[in-house]
């Protein structure tokens, strides 16, 4: 937003380890929970992407279920509310590939979301809730919106947690990789897909839903629709970083919920706004190694 020259507010609370700055944006430091001071975050704003939450990879949501759900609400509560009073002319919801939790029909696509049954996680169900307040601040209080839903974002400067599950699959293995762990340790069987968008991908798709008339009061999904299997993506990983040793995986348990299938339809987002993600997988893939491999060599230096 800042390269096209608009003027850019940033309000976060800076929980997220390691949150950088852009000196080039308004900063403000922000409990978006608490309405009192979310609403001076609003004054003067033209459009909100929306992208307040409490995140985490599949054992994040499975230790804190509560947490998500109660402060997600909080910030949506707020947010929403704020964003009506300085009415403000669209409020774009970063929701999440996880509201197709229970979906059935693949590749998914937008309307299916009231077809099928609610997710099962806290953090689906809460991003789902979301794009709730999207239609039901419209029709009471006609503030318009645009709900944007990422897939499997990866890329730099998302830090692998020392508990696996914690943070995303990407950074996760590459961590293991690097730590020498051998054989691999897969969660699950494996077999689980997912469809992985580069985050600058991410970034100018929800840029050019929040800029374009076209998508007022519309929701798309904002990814590729390139599927791929848990064990396959390890290999790959595990090739592009060139071990002497032969691939080889451990399958360990995995977690209660974690959702076997999921891929997009995005042939709306193609349709109507003409848009589609840039960067290939595996150039994106190679960008996080190297950036992971000079970090781990910073902190042991």
């Amino acid at each position: 937003m800042l390269s096209k020259g608009h003027y850019v507010r940033v309000a976060d609370n800076l929980s997220k380890k390691d949150a950088l700055i852009d000196k080039r944006a308004e900063f403000i430091n922000a409990d978006l929970t608490d309405y009192q001071i979310t609403k001076k975050v609003f004054v003067g704003i033209d459009i909100c992407i929306n992208a307040a939450a409490k995140i985490g990879g599949i054992g994040y949501f499975h230790k804190y279920p509560a947490t998500i759900l109660s402060e997600n609400n909080k910030i949506y509560s707020s947010t929403f509310e704020a964003a009506v009073k300085a009415k403000i002319k669209r409020m774009v919801y970063i929701s999440s590939s996880m509201v197709f939790e229970s979906a059935t029909n693949f590749p998914s696509k937008e309307n299916d979301i009231v077809k099928i049954p609610p997710p099962v996680t806290a953090y689906g169900f809460s991003k789902l809730t979301g794009e709730w307040y999207c239609r039901a601040f419209w029709e009471q209080y006609k503030l318009p919106f645009s709900i944007c839903r990422p897939f499997n974002a990866y890329g730099v400067n998302e830090y692998p947690e020392k508990e696996p599950g914690y943070a995303h699959v990407i950074p996760d293995l590459i961590r293991k990789i690097l730590d020498g762990q051998y054989p691999l340790e897969l969660l699950g069987d494996g077999e689980q897909t997912r469809c992985f968008t580069h985050v600058s991908d991410v970034a100018d798709g929800i840029i050019t839903v929040s800029l374009s008339a076209k998508a007022k009061n519309e929701d798309f999904n904002v990814g590729t629709d390139e599927e791929i299997k848990m064990v396959s993506l390890a290999k790959k990983i595990w090739q592009l970083m060139s071990p002497k040793k032969p691939f080889k995986v451990k399958l360990v348990t995995g977690f209660k919920f974690d959702i076997k299938r999921r891929v997009p339809d995005v042939s709306k987002t193609k349709k109507m706004l003409n848009w589609k993600p840039k960067v290939k997988f595996n150039e994106g893939l190679l960008e996080v190694i190297e950036w992971l491999k000079k970090e781990q060599k910073n902190q042991v230096s």
